[in-house]
């Protein structure tokens, strides 16, 4: 039972680990490079000048201090301040974070709903339809978010003319973005499904099923498809930190407020503070997803917990 906290703790000690000594790795003077990025301008920096900002992040302290300090802030809820906003790293995620969340929840949404719709009517019909079925899922598996969410602004913004080309805050905003994270996450999740449906479809609880009188389409939702969506509740918790990582491409391709935004522009401003702490962000996303996960599947299967 401590097997997952110990291993959801691990995870994240790394995470936070990775990120730390990934800005220690990085070429340069760091104290120079904070002071350029706050005057906006990249030019050799006095002693004097950089000696308020080794004092202001502790940079003249040992590594290991760095490490202590830096480990103490996650602990506390601190993800240090922004080099260039000048702000905690804390409240700048938190007012993106809104904007990624709802985008990311629509787009497992209509994962889940395109995969259960698709699954339903090709697994175990005639050797075609079920062929067409499984290499459409490996097709939409393999789309990259970028190209997808092109497409569909082209064809649906652009061409037909359904929805806004840049994306807002309304309902009709949200489709595109979310049809870009969830189709390819549709596919992942019926490659794993569809196999579990068919295997499904020849037990005997069926079989007594059809005896009795019921429909087709009736048996597959009401039966199979439950015996059948255990691997596409374990692939959520994995979807969730994906539609979280996608949605840094996503959110660029339609203009989208969110995390995604954020970091880019940190990156593109080498604000380290901001982007690791995402990175950390994402990877308790993940955590906390595949903990939730681990309830779920023994909620509907309680031989797990046997």
């Amino acid at each position: 039972m401590l097997s997952a906290p110990v291993g959801a703790l691990t995870v994240l000690w790394g995470a936070a680990t990775a990120t730390f000594f990934a800005q220690l790795a990085l070429p340069g003077d760091r104290a120079t490079t904070i002071l350029n990025i706050r005057t906006g301008q990249a030019q050799a920096r006095t002693p004097e000048e950089l000696a308020p900002i080794i004092a202001q992040f502790g940079l003249d302290h040992p590594i290991l201090v760095q490490y202590a300090d830096y480990l103490g802030g996650l602990l506390r809820g601190d993800l240090g301040t922004s080099f260039q906003q000048f702000r905690p790293v804390r409240d700048i995620i938190a007012e993106q974070l809104g904007a990624t969340l709802v985008l990311a929840v629509a787009g497992i949404a209509a994962a889940w709903i395109l995969m259960v719709v698709w699954v339903t009517l090709t697994a175990g019909r005639t050797p075609r339809i079920r062929a067409l079925g499984s290499g459409l899922d490996t097709l939409v598996a393999g789309l990259p978010h970028y190209w997808l969410g092109i497409l569909l602004l082209l064809v649906f913004a652009l061409h037909l003319g359904w929805f806004p080309v840049i994306g807002g805050s309304s309902p009709a905003d949200l489709v595109l973005p979310a049809l870009t994270l969830g189709i390819p996450l549709a596919g992942f999740m019926g490659q794993a499904v569809r196999t579990e449906f068919e295997h499904a479809l020849e037990q005997p609880f069926v079989l007594s099923a059809r005896m009795r009188g019921g429909s087709d389409l009736g048996i597959r939702l009401s039966h199979v498809l439950r015996h059948a969506v255990l691997p596409a509740i374990t692939l959520t918790g994995w979807a969730l930190g994906s539609a979280a990582s996608g949605a840094v491409i996503v959110e660029s391709v339609f203009s989208r407020p969110g995390i995604g935004q954020t970091l880019v522009a940190a990156v593109g401003s080498q604000d380290l503070p901001v982007v690791t702490g995402i990175v950390v962000l994402v990877a308790l996303v993940y955590v906390i997803a595949n903990l939730l996960v681990d309830v779920v599947y023994r909620l509907i299967d309680p031989r797990i917990t046997a």
